[in-house]
Order: C-alpha cells, then structure tokens, then sequence
C-alpha cells in the first residue's frame, strides 16, 4: 500500500475520452486531478479495442484514429500534471469532514473534494456469438478487435454484425482484405446512413460482398501445431439454406457486455447500468460525484464523444462552484488565458 495519501481537488475514474478531455477542463479551472482505471493503459475502448479505427465527428478533425485522438487528448491533459493510477479498480468511497476518500484494488488511498465518473459503459467485454467451440479460435482466427489494420492484409475477413463497428471495420478493411464478407441477418443496418451508403457502393463493385440475411452457424478449421486455424463460417439463413464462406479470420461485432462493478453499490441513481445526472451540471443524486461520457444519462442524451467533452466541461465548472462558493469566477477563454508549462 502507498505510504502517503492522494490529495487532489478531483478523482476521475475513468481514462477514457471524456475522462481525460475532464482532466484538461479541470485543469484550465486550477483544478488538480488524479485519473483512476482498470484497464492498464489510458483511453478505454478506443485503446483497448479500436485504435486503429477512424473517428469522423470530432469537429475540427474530418477523421482521425482512436489511439490518435487518444494521444492528442494525452498531450492536451499534460501542462496539468495529472497523476494516473492504472490497472486498478476503485472498490470503497466514503465522505469524511466533506472530503471523499477513495481506496483502489492496488491499496492505493486518495483525498478528494469532487469524484467524476467517466467509467464508459464499466467494465466490458464482448459478446460472444453462441458458436461451437469458438474459444478455440479466440486470439487467432476469431478476433474481437482489431489492433493493427495490417495484420488482416491479404487475408480472407469476414465481419459479422449491422452496427457501427461492422460498418465502420468494413469500410476500413475492405480496401486491404483478399476478400471480405459481411454477415448480418437483416438487410438493414444499424450503422450510420451515410456509412452504411459507402458500405453498398464498395459491394456494388465487389470490394466486399454483404451476405444477408445470413446468421453464423458455424466454423470450419483445422489443428495447426495444437492451435486451432480457421478456415472457414458457416452461414445460414431460412431463404437461401447454408453456406461455407472462406475465411482466416472472423470478427464478431455484437457489441459489449458491460457491468458497474462497484460502482453499483455506491448508492447512486442508476437505470439500466447508467447513471442519471443533472444534465446541466452532470451531478449525481449524490452531492460531489458527476457522471459525464456514456455511463452518463438524461433525458434527450446524445451518445457521442463529442456530448462526453461537453460534460467535462460542464462538470469542471460545477465542481468549482463547489469547491469555491464564495469565489467569483472571471471566466476566460483558453485563446486568452493561455496554458502552463508541461509538467
């Protein structure tokens, strides 16, 4: 266990997108921060499974990679010192003297005026299409990310999902397959209009063939040094029967199942593992600890990141009120004020 104790003005739990932008906004308001995850790198999903994915509604930036966006936010964050405690959950809080004291799964003890939740969806993982011995493949031949764009070069992909992801991977990986199918079992996609326009013009000219309405049946492989090889899915659909597609690798995008953890115990407002706030200030049921990004809820929310960088921002503000209630701020544009000395 640490010997000292961690005092800052705000614990962010959470190193995500929001999280992070939470650090810079706090910062700009004199704020101190200590960023807390369970994940052992910064940047949740965007660095634990999709780096390589580009962004399109960042405004300012027309695309830009997930791991990317994560290292500007990075260096956006720097001139504040944050203090970044990864690979460890935060398992107790409890108020003493208006002050919250937080202890992590490593030991580690902080002192903190304000908590900002910006845990995502909490801890994920995929969902796991119910095929035959696919834990076989895991790692190898079936994959539930993709961390380098190169590694599927040349190769036989087939992607099997109608949202976002499915989309979004398709268009990415369809200029470098051999081949790429996409398998979904409806011929309506959940993704955006736009992308899912792109998505059918690349098959129109065969850079990609939807098979639809098709499910996963099965998979075809062989033992290749004691590992399994994929070599092949079976689809199926009720219209057009069965049918082998040739594949070395399959990605299963059907989302994430996530859970709250500890935080579920924390006495917070909570509907279906999201956590209502104050939309104009992001705070919880419970004095001192917001919610901001996608475990964030309210009427009308709009689940962007670009929604999630408005939250820190509106939090920032609100925890300085907190902090301060006698102090007048003179607010100033960053274009004006300026920023400190990287750390």
């Amino acid at each position: 266990m640490d010997a000292a104790i961690l005092v800052k003005d705000v614990a962010i739990i959470g190193a995500g997108p929001s999280g992070l932008f939470s650090v810079f906004e706090c910062g700009m308001l004199g704020l101190s921060a200590v960023v807390f995850d369970a994940l052992p790198e910064i940047g949740g999903q965007c660095t634990a499974l999709y780096p390589e994915k580009p962004i399109y509604d960042i405004p300012g930036c027309p695309e830009v990679l997930a791991g990317d966006l994560i290292h500007n936010l990075e260096r956006q964050a720097a001139p504040f010192g944050p203090e970044y405690r990864l690979n460890q959950q935060v398992v107790a809080i409890s108020k003493e003297s208006g002050f919250w004291n937080i202890r992590t799964s490593q030991g580690v003890v902080a002192k903190v005026s304000a908590i900002v939740i910006a845990a995502g969806g909490g801890a994920f993982g995929p969902n796991r299409p119910p095929l035959e011995d696919i834990e076989k493949y895991e790692g190898t031949g079936v994959q539930y990310m993709v961390r380098r764009k190169d590694d599927f070069k040349g190769k036989n992909v087939v992607i099997a999902g109608g949202g976002d992801s499915a989309v979004d991977w398709a268009l990415s990986l369809a200029p470098i397959a051999n081949t790429l199918y996409v398998v979904h079992r409806r011929d309506k996609f959940r993704a955006s209009p736009e992308s899912v326009r792109q998505m059918e013009a690349l098959s129109v000219v065969k850079k990609l063939e939807l098979v639809v309405p098709y499910q996963l049946k099965s998979l075809v492989g062989v033992s290749e040094n004691g590992q399994m090889s994929l070599k092949g899915v079976i689809v199926s659909s009720e219209e057009h029967g069965d049918r082998v597609l040739t594949a070395d690798v399959l990605l299963p995008f059907y989302g994430l199942a996530s859970e709250l953890g500890p935080l579920a115990d924390w006495g917070l407002g909570i509907d279906h593992n999201h956590i209502i706030v104050d939309p104009y200030t992001c705070q919880t049921n419970i004095d001192g600890i917001y919610a901001i990004g996608d475990i964030a809820a309210y009427k009308n929310k709009l689940k962007l990141i670009l929604t999630g960088f408005n939250e820190a921002a509106l939090s920032a503000h609100a925890i300085r009120k907190q902090i301060y209630p006698l102090e007048e701020l003179h607010f100033e544009y960053s274009t004006t004020k300026g920023l400190p000395s990287a750390a």
